[in-house]
């Protein structure tokens, strides 16, 4: 049943961030993802790479509390006399509170990075690259989920179903090696896996929450001087203030501010950046 539910999960996250996606598009006035657009690349690449870079953090952050907790366990062993006997108590308290502070203190560097991604992009590349960068996010961190919920299901499964007495039982070489498996098996499925489900709902979120701040500010590369500088809604259309577009073909420039400003007032669609 938490296998299946895991599959529910997954498939829940990924309807959502499609939703919220949808919602940001609509709120930028994105209506299409130019794959020629060099910051839609670099937006989709980025967006690619943070499920496993976010999947790295986890799981090495679950292998730095197990090894502490080890530790623990070790000395325990060494400084009370009789846990083996049944005669001494150990210290179950310290063991919980390795595990709690391990759970959120390790998390901070992985949710930092999920709240920062989509504001240092969408700040620095624009809206058009944040776009990028949730679809190629979606689509990994689904496919990343889905991997890791049912490899580490069986994984977990081998080593129950050597347990049983397959192919020698406990104590055999195939069960040592199906636990060490398991090591890795269950983080996959109930740490990494799991916590994909939150990474792109959250880069979302953060995306649809900032998306007039994006607008307002504009992108950092999308003109020489000052980038955006001004945006309105009129006649269905989406207008922005960009540097020096004079030279681009088939743009529909319209003055603003004065006659000797060096701004004009360009349709967005036209010129093919936001």
């Amino acid at each position: 049943t938490a296998a299946m539910g895991k599959g529910f999960a997954i498939g829940s996250a990924a309807l959502t961030a499609l939703a919220l996606f949808v919602s940001y598009a609509e709120a930028v006035g994105l209506s299409t993802i130019d794959m020629l657009n060099p910051r839609v690349i670099i937006g989709l690449l980025i967006g690619g790479m943070l499920p496993f870079l976010f999947s790295a953090f986890t799981m090495q952050s679950v292998g730095k509390a197990a090894f502490e907790m080890i530790e623990e366990v070790r000395r325990q062993f060494r400084t009370i006399p009789g846990i083996m006997e049944g005669t001494g108590k150990p210290d179950y308290k310290k063991c919980v509170e390795i595990s709690t502070t391990a759970a959120l203190k390790e998390m901070l560097v992985p949710g930092i990075m999920a709240v920062a991604a989509p504001l240092v992009v969408g700040l620095l590349l624009g809206v058009d690259a944040l776009g990028g960068l949730l679809a190629g996010a979606l689509v990994t961190g689904v496919m990343m989920a889905i991997f890791m919920s049912n490899a580490g299901g069986a994984w977990d499964n081998a080593k129950k179903y050597i347990e049983e007495g397959n192919h020698g039982g406990k104590g055999s070489d195939a069960h040592a090696a199906a636990v060490i498996g398991d090591t890795v098996g269950d983080p996959f499925k109930d740490t990494s896996g799991p916590s994909i489900n939150i990474l792109i709902k959250l880069m979302t979120v953060v995306s649809l929450v900032f998306a007039p701040l994006f607008l307002a500010v504009g992108s950092f590369f999308s003109c020489r001087k000052s980038g955006i500088l001004c945006r309105k809604k009129g006649n269905e259309s989406f207008y922005f203030a960009v540097c020096d577009v004079s030279k681009k073909s088939g743009a529909k420039n319209v003055p603003i501010f004065s006659k000797n400003t060096k701004y004009t007032l360009v349709q967005r669609g036209n010129l093919g950046y936001s």
